[in-house]
């Protein structure tokens, strides 16, 4: 390799540079992470693990692992035989309260009874329909509906198995839509935008696929000078699974 030297006088001493040198030197003075490829790993845009609310004994889980499932679709079903029976009592003991109450109002109107007496038994009305909507809301428990469209990436209960309040019964996930988070260096800052475009390789499929910047981290690391970036792959491909990784093909400009 042809290396092209200089003399250069510096306050009346001769210096000797190369090119080689100055490349060096350039590369040396690079952020670390403009030297190695970035990398990348495809998250579902939404997710969450399920929990129960009640406890119960588990009757269906109608969607497999790595079934899809639609938004407000039932994603668990639970035996609430005794809810059910609570609700039936709760609505009797309504009834029952309303009818004391209007009673006493004709009992009133005679001057049969006395005005405590009605205003105790308007109270038992009021606390008989507070009940009702308690079992009312505690009966609604007894079915996980799911609150995204997506898919199931884990079950960690199976049917007739008796769960606890707050128990993981699913992990779901939102994979319309494949995001990516990186790092990039944070001098990149004076010319990526939200909406740009770049491409992504991945492991998996040895293939590459088109993605765009969504949003862009609002502090620099000024340990690594680099910057968090999240964007996304622009279309669906089915081969695609969260979970995968890639490299991340981004060329600066000159």
């Amino acid at each position: 390799m042809k290396r092209r030297c200089w003399t250069v006088a510096v306050g009346g001493v001769l210096v000797l540079g190369s090119v080689a040198a100055q490349t060096v030197s350039n590369e040396a003075a690079r952020p670390a992470l403009e030297r190695q490829e970035i990398r990348a790993q495809l998250m579902p845009q939404r997710y969450t693990t399920v929990a129960a609310e009640i406890g119960a004994k588990v009757s269906r889980l109608p969607i497999p692992e790595g079934g899809a499932f639609k938004s407000g679709q039932t994603l668990v079903s639970f035996d609430c035989t005794l809810q059910q029976a609570q609700l039936r009592k709760a609505e009797v003991e309504v009834q029952g309260a309303e009818q004391t109450y209007r009673s006493n109002q004709r009992l009133a109107e005679l001057n049969s009874v006395g005005q405590l007496d009605l205003e105790l038994s308007r109270t038992a009305v009021a606390k008989a329909q507070a009940d009702l909507a308690a079992t009312r809301a505690l009966l609604a428990k007894c079915g996980v509906a799911a609150p995204f469209a997506g898919r199931v990436a884990e079950q960690k209960v199976r049917e007739q198995q008796f769960v606890q309040p707050g128990q993981a019964l699913l992990d779901i996930i939102d994979d319309s839509v494949l995001e990516l988070e990186f790092l990039v260096p944070s001098r990149w800052l004076a010319w990526i935008k939200v909406g740009g475009t770049f491409s992504i390789q991945i492991d998996e499929t040895g293939k590459t696929y088109p993605a765009r910047f969504l949003r862009i981290g609002a502090r620099v690391d000024p340990v690594s000078q680099s910057v968090k970036v999240a964007a996304a792959v622009t279309s669906r491909f089915p081969e695609l699974v969260a979970g995968m990784s890639g490299r991340v093909l981004i060329t600066p400009p000159q």
